[in-house]
């Protein structure tokens, strides 16, 4: 099996795109995340400069609103700018925590609908602030749509369960069938980001997070899937631990999600 590695905007929010796209290829990946309501260029510019570059695109998706009808808009409008885009799928950060389950669970059947309709998958991002900030709601919300598929971020309910997720063992198994996409991020219980993962202090973190990874490419391959998209996903502060005093990150974030993109493809068995 093929891992195909994807790199975010994050750190480079407010560059033009093709400036960011110029850094990507030079840096080895294979194809971008950006989240499509952040850029100034249109559809078709997005989809001649990743061509240009020869880079597979990864749309993101917020929805936003104050009621769970206004999330269904939100996703349902940028659902139709994405498609104009030719990305590979969706990741989406969708519904909102502080909605009621029945809510929430009409937020994902629609996102189940338009995947199908437009034949673009629609992945949901296991986040803190949505729906699937927990293990354990996450269960719950795969159990009542089916159909429903997840961008894996383990480092959310690390912080959420305040644990390595040791004991969340049927949960997570559950989302690991569920889960078509990896966010790289190494998390704590203490926080979504470590300091630096080639600290030898953090290799207990990253060995964790590796050991669930490896179990996702397994389940992969077991589904006959001939190839996995990984983004490397350390942020800018606030993510970025900063120093007191002067905030200044205490790492170079653009370096450690190279680093994190080698040590996937060595460590990870395909």
């Amino acid at each position: 099996m093929k891992l195909i590695f994807g790199k975010s905007k994050w750190e480079m929010w407010d560059d033009p795109l093709e400036v960011f796209l110029q850094r990507v290829k030079v840096s080895g990946f294979e194809a971008t995340e950006v989240y499509l309501g952040s850029l100034q260029e249109s559809p078709a510019e997005i989809v001649r400069l990743h061509a240009a570059y020869g880079l597979r695109l990864i749309g993101q998706i917020l929805t936003q609103g104050q009621t769970y009808q206004d999330h269904i808009e939100s996703l349902e409008s940028q659902l139709e700018f994405a498609a104009q885009c030719n990305v590979m799928f969706i990741n989406s950060h969708t519904g909102r925590d502080i909605f009621s389950f029945e809510e929430n669970v009409q937020i994902f059947e629609r996102v189940t609908q338009l995947s199908q309709s437009s034949g673009i998958p629609i992945l949901i991002e296991t986040h803190r602030g949505r729906p699937t900030y927990s293990a354990i709601e996450t269960r719950k919300y795969l159990e009542a749509v089916p159909e429903l598929h997840l961008t894996a971020d383990f480092s959310h309910w690390m912080v959420v369960h305040e644990s390595d997720l040791a004991d969340q063992r049927s949960n997570l198994e559950l989302a690991m069938t569920r889960a078509d996409y990896i966010h790289a991020r190494v998390g704590y219980a203490e926080g979504p980001q470590i300091p630096d993962p080639r600290a030898p202090e953090w290799e207990y973190a990253v060995t964790t997070h590796l050991g669930l990874w490896q179990q996702i490419v397994d389940q992969q391959k077991r589904n006959g899937k001939e190839s996995l998209y990984i983004t490397p996903e350390f942020g800018p502060p606030a993510y970025m631990h900063t120093a007191p005093f002067t905030n200044q990150p205490v790492g170079d974030v653009w370096e450690q999600n190279v680093y994190m993109k080698e040590l996937l493809a060595s460590r990870l068995e395909i």
